[in-house]
């Protein structure tokens, strides 16, 4: 597996770059903006394929590359279910899987220091955002943060991995680059309380300043979310309830650009056919499936997502190719508030 640590000093952020293999699909958890050109050079001189970027929650530290790295490559952001962001591609709920070619993490939902925190875990290590530091903990004081709910997910879920699972963490303000699970469990002060009580006491005595870019960061963090109606200025977009009126025309095919697991979770428009979005450049090119179907006559192509923002960089990478094509504006998230029937 490639994997790269990097680090920002100006606000002690980790962020970690993962891939399976050179020349396949990569991720980037915790990324910083002001440091988003080094992420995308490393990218070109590991040959990978920057394909989806990660927050493990709203930081308030730091301004998040997520949509700077999406505008950039055409990655799907991600964040908990639980975000207060406008709009991200992709949301995930505890149990699910976060997925690219050859990785597989599973999503660990950690609330306490914010109530959209979660981790993210490999057989051998796991990126414990804020949650668990290297001896210390996220404050707990702010942003929904909830002391009691932090200790539960430290002693209910994190400390219930195996002793020698490494932990990295989204900072660090001391040089410590990685721990273990065991080592955090015998030597982290913060972990040697007895009950939640006793944590929540510790916790709120800490009487922290607050974060130096909290009141830039959290504003400019809420509002990643790709602008679809420039899309929709273009005539490429379908409102939602125009597409549930549309739904049976014999002319109209349905493209659903989400992943498995999330069509499992939140359900399908009847009829659709299913194309995962990383696979969609593959499909407007000459010979591949959609590139075939744009080609038919009285055919319209409606692609759709979870919230809009894959299906608006769908359209434009399929309109550039040539194809006819159009989206649902806000995706099932709109469908649904619409009206529109799911299987």
């Amino acid at each position: 597996m490639i994997f790269r640590q990097l680090f920002d000093s100006a606000s002690s952020t980790y962020s970690y770059l993962l891939a399976s293999r050179a020349g396949g699909e990569a991720l980037i958890i915790d990324p910083v903006l002001e440091r988003t050109d080094r992420y995308l050079q490393l990218v070109r001189e590991l040959d990978l394929k920057l394909v989806k970027a990660v927050d493990t929650h709203l930081h308030a530290d730091h301004i998040t590359a997520l949509g700077a790295l999406r505008d950039r490559t055409h990655c799907i952001t991600v964040m908990g279910e639980q975000t207060k962001a406008d709009i991200v591609s992709m949301r995930l709920a505890d149990g699910d899987r976060l997925t690219i070619e050859g990785v597989s993490l599973d999503v660990i939902y950690t609330p306490g220091h914010t109530d959209d925190s979660y981790s993210f875990a490999l057989p051998d290590r796991v990126f414990t955002g804020d949650t668990l530091l290297i001896r210390g903990t996220g404050r707990t004081d702010f942003q929904n943060g909830d002391a009691r709910m932090q200790y539960e997910s430290l002693f209910g879920r994190l400390l219930k991995l195996p002793d020698a699972t490494l932990v990295y963490p989204a900072h660090d303000y001391k040089g410590d680059t990685v721990s273990t699970i065991g080592e955090e469990r015998a030597h982290n002060p913060r972990l040697q309380v007895s009950s939640a009580e006793e944590y929540a006491e510790l916790m709120h005595g800490l009487k922290l300043a607050d974060p130096k870019m909290m009141d830039v960061a959290v504003p400019a963090n809420v509002r990643v979310g790709l602008d679809q109606e420039a899309i929709a200025r273009a005539g490429w977009a379908v409102y939602a309830e125009e597409a549930v009126r549309l739904v049976g025309a014999p002319d109209v095919m349905l493209i659903d650009l989400r992943e498995e697991g999330e069509r499992a979770r939140n359900g399908v428009i009847c009829g659709s056919l299913h194309l995962p979005y990383p696979s969609l450049h593959d499909s407007i090119g000459e010979g591949g499936m959609l590139h075939e179907l744009a080609k038919l006559p009285d055919r319209r192509l409606l692609f759709y997502c979870a919230f809009g923002e894959r299906s608006a960089m769908a359209v434009q990478e399929a309109r550039a190719a040539g194809l006819t094509v159009f989206h649902i504006q806000g995706g099932i998230d709109a469908w649904r508030k619409a009206g529109g029937p799911l299987s």
